[in-house]
């Protein structure tokens, strides 16, 4: 360009003074660019479009300053100048802008009244764009001077190694998606859709949003599209037909204004409903989208905004604005557009030819406009507090005390030999409060304290539509704080209620989630837990096994304690068995007290009756034995079953074997030259062998009992959800012991028995020792199966079964013919009766 000898004029508004601030808005929106030849002279690119709202940006950085230089105790002895650049809209005139504030090259202003030069840009308030801001702070990071965006929110921004004088009023979006994030947790939204804009802004909120989103397990993206620039009807029907196929119902977009309002055309052409959008800051507080035909479908909008403020004495000052205030043509050019576009009824020159030229004196008292609207301010107090900031941070430079300085030596900054990195050092320590109660200060990236308003669309039935605050969301030493009043939020829905947009619905307790293979976490299928296995919590990924003594409820919701099995005195089994018992203890007592009364009669008297009672006790004691069996197992219960089971049994069955061997031994002397038999066969000599065969069994209870004892033990493994309560033995060799020397007396009176069974006696007693033994044995033989194959209290039955079966096999095949002949017919109860079959044989 300068080699063509043309100049690149920048739009700006200009003030003199000590010290200058430097400041970069768009106060045009469009730019276009002439194409340049070598044939014919370059022409000045075209600012086209006046942005009124970032006329007022620019206007709040001017009332800043003019305040600051009226405030005494800010920068007394100090007047602060500007510098004002218009982007229009276009990175390559705000960075040409960007240069010129750095540089100094642009205009030239008075500095003192003898002395001409440019006086020193200290810092600068801007840009609005991250992409534009991007691209001059890496420019101007190498200067170190400082720069303090009102508007950009990109959060690769806080990066201080590649901005190292970088700093900002607005949060970061880092924070932005954080709060969004909160937003959807608040209302249980883990589905949703993101649409953002084709730049640094965008494409940054979509790498930061899916790895906080999955940090936060806050959801899934059912589908993320980035809106084009340019105007690409085809790629906005693919993206519209995307949101219409979703299953999501909320849609976050995190674009700029006019992303939206080309995205909207499509969305009213396909009549997409039934949507809940969320808006970032960008685009949460743009009224220009609030159209008849939009709002049907935006109308419920929650967004967040930038912070609301109040600047006292701002709306006087817009309507103060007239151009001699400004001693440049551009200022003076730019208040007449200001006053075109509030009034309509002069013209700027360029605007609408045929009208008289707004002289900027135009009376805007009773205009209505959105310009002096003052109650709603939002990037306008970010660059308010811009502004005060480097104020502040310049006045805490000058108040250094010589020698008690930060800088090496202890020495202190001065206007006459400023580095930019000194007053950067001063606004890292920045920290004030503006008159609107905020505070203002910057962390180590640069950034502020992270707050934003909550934001909602409310579509009045009149039709008209309204922006109303119904929350703040902020971050705090305690954390995230969300803050909603959901009584006023609006609902563009016939529920009235929020929408419900979830993938997979919440796993009730009992279930865990299974991921569905190929697709987001947030979409699973809910698998009832197994068995011992519960969930107490929606949505748990996992189930957790019950402790060893619970087991899980019908619902796998809760561990509740194992059910107990034993022998029970309560249930029908136990009953049976306790029944049984006690009527063969008490038909032996009454079979005692027939034979104790009886005991004069040769029936009673034969074959010793002494035995026979002995026998008889030693029966009742058997039928006593089985309780031991039923009820909970306990130490003392376990350990004396057995023993008096087998103890018990021998004495029994010790009876029976010293009965058959005296019937063998009386018939053995009867013959001739046995006579001498029956002297080892004595009324000492048959007790003293039950007493010995006894001993012995007791011998072994005692060294089993000693040696390896039975206790009691809680089984898990014969069923899953009960816990059996039972006898182990302790030693199998013991328990294989006792049985087998039972076994042992039992066969061999059996087969004594048997020998014996043709005996010639007409009462031949030895037939039913015979006959009682073979039921005996037959139970005892198949009990050992039945037990080793029985789980748990059925094992315990089988061996009380066992018990009462022989044991009344018993008293019923050794006493029942006895009592029948005792009482039914007493005339067979004579010793000729009984004698009388052998008498006549021999």
């Amino acid at each position: 360009i300068q080699n063509t000898g043309v100049q690149f004029h920048l739009n700006g508004l200009h003030k003199a003074g000590d010290v200058v601030l430097g400041g970069l808005f768009e106060v045009h929106y469009t730019s276009v660019f002439p194409e340049w030849t070598f044939t014919s002279e370059p022409e000045q690119p075209t600012c086209k479009g006046f942005d009124t709202q970032g006329f007022r940006h620019t206007m709040t950085m001017v009332f800043a300053v003019d305040e600051i230089n009226s405030n005494s105790n800010l920068l007394p002895n100090l007047t602060l100048g500007y510098s004002l650049y218009d982007n229009c809209g276009a990175l390559v005139i705000g960075f040409r802008a960007a240069l010129a504030l750095a540089s100094g090259q642009e205009e030239q202003f008075l500095l003192q009244e003898n002395c001409f030069g440019t006086p020193p840009v200290l810092g600068i308030v801007g840009d609005s764009y991250s992409t534009f801001t991007i691209a001059t702070s890496n420019v101007l990071g190498l200067f170190r001077l400082p720069m303090v965006s009102h508007f950009a929110t990109c959060s690769c921004l806080s990066d201080r190694q590649r901005f190292p004088s970088f700093f900002r009023t607005i949060p970061s979006d880092a924070f932005q998606v954080r709060a969004m994030i909160q937003i959807l947790k608040h209302f249980g939204w883990t589905w949703v859709g993101l649409l953002v804009s084709d730049d640094d802004y965008g494409l940054h909120v979509a790498r930061s949003f899916q790895s906080d989103l999955v940090q936060a397990g806050g959801g899934c993206l059912a589908y993320a599209e980035v809106l084009p620039w340019g105007n690409d009807p085809a790629e906005l029907r693919r993206i519209v037909d995307v949101m219409k196929k979703s299953t999501a119902r909320v849609v976050m977009v995190f674009a700029h204004e006019i992303h939206i309002y080309k995205l909207m055309e499509e969305v009213v052409m396909q009549n997409v409903t039934g949507l809940q959008w969320m808006a970032s800051e960008a685009w949460a507080s743009v009224d220009v989208l609030q159209t008849p035909d939009f709002m049907p479908y935006l109308g419920g909008t929650l967004g967040i905004a930038i912070r609301r403020g109040e600047i006292a004495g701002f709306k006087d000052f817009l309507l103060r604005i007239h151009p001699n205030q400004h001693h440049n043509n551009y200022g003076n050019s730019l208040v007449r557009v200001y006053s075109y576009n509030l009034t309509g009824n002069c013209s700027t020159g360029w605007v609408e030819a045929g009208r008289a030229l707004c002289t900027g004196q135009e009376v805007l008292h009773n205009v209505e406009s959105e310009l002096f609207d003052v109650s709603n301010l939002r990037p306008e107090y970010n660059v308010y507090k811009a502004v005060y900031a480097l104020a502040y941070a310049i006045d805490d430079m000058l108040s250094c005390v010589p020698g008690r300085g930060p800088f090496s030596g202890h020495s202190c900054a001065t206007l006459q030999r400023l580095e930019p990195w000194q007053l950067v050092y001063y606004l890292d320590k920045v920290n004030f409060t503006t008159p609107f109660g905020d505070q203002v200060t910057f962390d180590e990236n640069g950034d502020a304290l992270p707050i934003y308003d909550v934001m909602n669309w409310l579509w009045l039935p009149d039709g008209k539509a309204k922006i109303q605050n119904v929350g703040e969301v902020k971050e705090s030493a305690k954390g995230k704080e969300l803050t909603l009043d959901e009584a006023k939020i609006f609902w563009n829905f016939e529920s009235k209620q929020p929408p419900w947009s979830v993938c997979s619905e919440s796993c009730p307790p009992g279930t865990r989630m299974a991921r569905k293979k190929g697709e987001p976490e947030c979409c699973f299928d809910c698998i009832p837990c197994s068995e011992g296995k519960i969930s107490n919590k929606t949505d748990s990924m996992e189930c957790t096994s019950c402790p060893e003594d619970f087991w899980s409820s019908p619902q796998r919701d809760h561990c509740v304690p194992k059910k107990t099995e034993f022998l029970s005195y309560q249930e029908p089994l136990g009953i049976c068995l306790t029944t049984a018992s006690l009527l063969g203890t008490f038909i032996c007592a009454v079979v005692l007290v027939i034979f104790i009364y009886h005991r004069s009669t040769p029936m009673v008297r034969a074959n010793n009756s002494e035995l026979s009672f002995l026998l008889l006790v030693s029966l009742k004691l058997c039928f006593l034995c089985s309780l031991l069996f039923i009820g909970r197992p306990s130490q003392w219960t376990c350990q004396l079953r057995h023993a008096a089971f087998g103890i018990s049994f021998v004495l029994c069955v010790s009876c029976i074997l010293v009965k058959t061997m005296v019937v063998l031994a009386v018939f053995k002397a009867s013959q001739p030259g046995g006579g001498a038999s029956l002297k080892w066969f004595g009324a000492v000599q048959q007790r003293g062998t039950v007493l010995v065969l006894t001993s012995i069994q007791a011998t072994i209870c005692t060294a089993w009992l000693v040696s390896f004892s039975p206790v009691p033990h809680k089984n898990t493994q014969y069923y899953n959800d009960k816990i059996v309560y039972e006898c182990v033995v302790g030693s199998t060799i013991g328990f294989a012991v006792l049985l087998g020397y039972i076994s042992l007396l039992a066969i061999l009176s059996f087969l004594l028995a048997f020998l014996a069974r043709n005996l010639p006696d007409n009462f031949n007693e030895a037939k039913l020792i015979t006959f009682s033994m073979l039921i005996f044995c037959a139970v005892w033989v198949a009990f050992v199966p039945a037990y080793v194959n029985s789980p748990g209290k059925y094992a315990d039955a089988v061996e009380v079964f066992a018990i009462l079966a022989s044991s009344f096999g018993l008293l019923v095949a050794l006493f029942g013919p006895k009592c029948y002949i005792i009482l039914l017919r007493p005339e067979r109860n004579t010793k000729k009766a009984i004698m009388g079959r052998g008498t006549t044989k021999s």
